[in-house]
């Protein structure tokens, strides 16, 4: 059986590849199993600082791997199965795991596909990709997408775009939150997005998107509480004291 998901590492960073061509990028059981490791195998390297999440191939992802589920035994019931069942697992590991994810957006992105764009931190998308849901237009609920697609996208669009089905834009992505940018040149853009990373401390970054998490349904008492705390905790910090130490002498920082 092929390899539908490549993991390649190096230089802090994680590069996690959808390659299944022959459907698309589909959601198929085997695709979102793979996907899954290389999604762990990312969170558990403490030295990568990012992860991007690609794809091969002229399309990002279709969505749910239609010839798969349509062979669903007419028994099955209403339980979910194979990538339906697990890929909720997969969104969520990405959005609440502390390492954060790039998505970098080529070629048609439909259904499920969009989840995994909203499920990442930032998704830098090429200038001609187009987006939908056309999930009811199969007399589908997009259901597993809309957790994702909630949390970042305005909610009059995505009402809009849900229930018509109708394609739209990169630039139209991005100004409605579901990408951070539409790039005329993505390789340059991605760059740029990775040249950050380069530079910043790995713990400093899994600690800074856990902190967004943890604000979220805080007062603003409670949530500044915290936010002093952590701030303290990585000023006092050795990597800390380097960082302020290199800024001062106008030199790179040497990390433990």
């Amino acid at each position: 059986m092929n390899e539908l998901v490549h993991y390649e590492g190096g230089g802090g960073i994680a590069t996690i590849t959808l390659d299944s061509p022959r459907n698309r990028n589909a959601l198929s059981r085997q695709l979102v199993t793979e996907l899954a490791a290389s999604v762990e195998l990312a969170i558990a390297d403490p030295t990568v600082k990012v992860a991007v999440l690609a794809a091969a191939g002229p399309a990002f992802c279709s969505g749910a791997d239609l010839a798969e589920q349509s062979s669903r035994p007419a028994d099955a019931g209403t339980a979910a199965t194979g990538a339906i069942a697990s890929l909720p697992d997969v969104v969520e590991r990405i959005m609440t795991c502390e390492l954060p994810f790039v998505a970098r957006v080529h070629g048609a992105v439909r259904a499920g596909g969009t989840g995994l764009v909203a499920a990442c931190d930032i998704a830098i998308a090429d200038a001609t990709v187009t987006f939908a849901f056309p999930e009811v237009h199969l007399g589908l609920v997009p259901a597993i997408i809309a957790v994702p697609l909630t949390r970042v996208l305005d909610r009059r669009a995505l009402r809009r775009y849900l229930f018509t089905g109708e394609p739209f834009g990169a630039a139209e992505a991005a100004r409605i939150g579901l990408v951070t940018a539409a790039a005329d040149d993505l390789d340059a853009e991605m760059a740029s997005v990775l040249d950050g990373f380069a530079k910043a401390h790995p713990a400093a970054l899994r600690r800074t998107k856990r902190l967004f998490d943890e604000l979220d349904g805080l007062g603003m008492a409670t949530g500044l509480r915290l936010a002093g705390d952590v701030s303290a905790q990585f000023f006092a910090s050795a990597d800390g004291q380097e960082g302020i130490r290199a800024v001062l002498e106008k030199r790179a920082p040497s990390w433990r």
